[in-house]
């Protein structure tokens, strides 16, 4: 099935998938899918799993989302970027996403390891996204493909009409999907969605959701992700800055009032960052459907 189709006829309820990351530890491990099953029970339409900088857990990775499929029957999507790996290493891992039955892959350049100012392709490697859509797309079509869209436009680019014009080259090439960054301010995303449909971006754009844990996580993340902190945001949480309870509640409810507006504003769905959690999204998606915004 096209990743894109469960974007289609969506009617009041959006789409909803996950993202998870490879447990470092088996009692990590354990644990996510703990949580993971709890968060089936809004049943998504797919379910992803990133890697560490530099490939560093990409056969972890496909360990993940393989076994997902195994034990639930949902479909599953890989990422895979082009950090330290040749277009020999892309196809490998390829050929061994399509014998453990991976549906879709979410293709990314991918973020400098630690250490690096700068991407640098591999010798022998690609050096944009939209190269390794093409190389999907001709080589291993049976593949579905996200890929990411920046609605504060992506750190490096030169500007954000240019974060765009790559945006549609992925597109182009064969993404049928964008997935975006993490947001805080709907809109940073309305803007960017209008912006799409002017350029002819004419794929589902789901926005990614990423519930705020406490003000000292969302900080590095967003500093590293390049994404703002509203002002109100940011003041809620430091009126009990030392209260991890209160914390974690004012990134529920931030995050519940984005989905909701967002539900409103008519996107096709929602995708979150669950951090191998699930008491922070679940207790967000509990609130919408108690307002019928996931009945099925």
């Amino acid at each position: 099935m096209s990743i894109a189709s469960f974007y289609r006829d969506t009617g009041d309820r959006p789409a909803i998938s996950f993202e998870l990351f490879p447990p470092k530890t088996e009692k990590g491990k354990a644990a996510m899918f703990g949580h993971l099953e709890r968060l089936l029970d809004f049943q998504p339409r797919f379910i992803t799993c990133t890697y560490g900088a530099g490939g560093s857990t990409r056969d972890k990775t496909l360990e993940i989302v393989s076994e997902v499929k195994r034990r639930y029957n949902v479909p599953v999507a890989s990422h895979l970027t082009l950090v330290d790996a040749t277009q020999d290493d892309l196809r490998d891992y390829l050929a061994a996403a399509q014998r453990d039955q991976v549906d879709y892959i979410v293709a990314l350049r991918g973020d400098p390891p630690s250490g690096r100012s700068f991407f640098q392709a591999a010798p022998g490697g690609l050096r944009y996204a939209n190269e390794l859509v093409a190389l999907i797309q001709n080589e291993f079509p049976e593949f579905g493909i996200a890929v990411a869209g920046y609605p504060e436009t992506h750190q490096e680019s030169t500007s954000p009409d240019d974060d765009l014009i790559n945006l549609k080259r992925k597109v182009d090439a064969g993404a049928e999907i964008v997935i975006t960054q993490l947001f805080y301010d709907n809109e940073d995303f309305y803007r960017f969605r209008e912006r799409c449909d002017n350029i002819g971006i004419d794929v589902p754009i789901v926005p990614g959701i990423l519930p705020a844990l406490s003000l000292k996580q969302v900080k590095k993340i967003t500093r590293l992700c390049g994404s703002r902190l509203p002002e109100e945001f940011e003041n809620r949480f430091n009126q009990h800055p030392d209260d991890a309870s209160w914390q974690r509640q004012v990134g529920i409810e931030q995050s519940a009032h984005q989905v909701e507006d967002l539900i409103k504003h008519g996107v096709p769905g929602l995708h979150f960052y669950v951090l191998n959690k699930s008491e922070s999204t679940t207790a967000i998606l509990d609130s919408l459907d108690s307002l019928g915004h996931l009945s099925v």
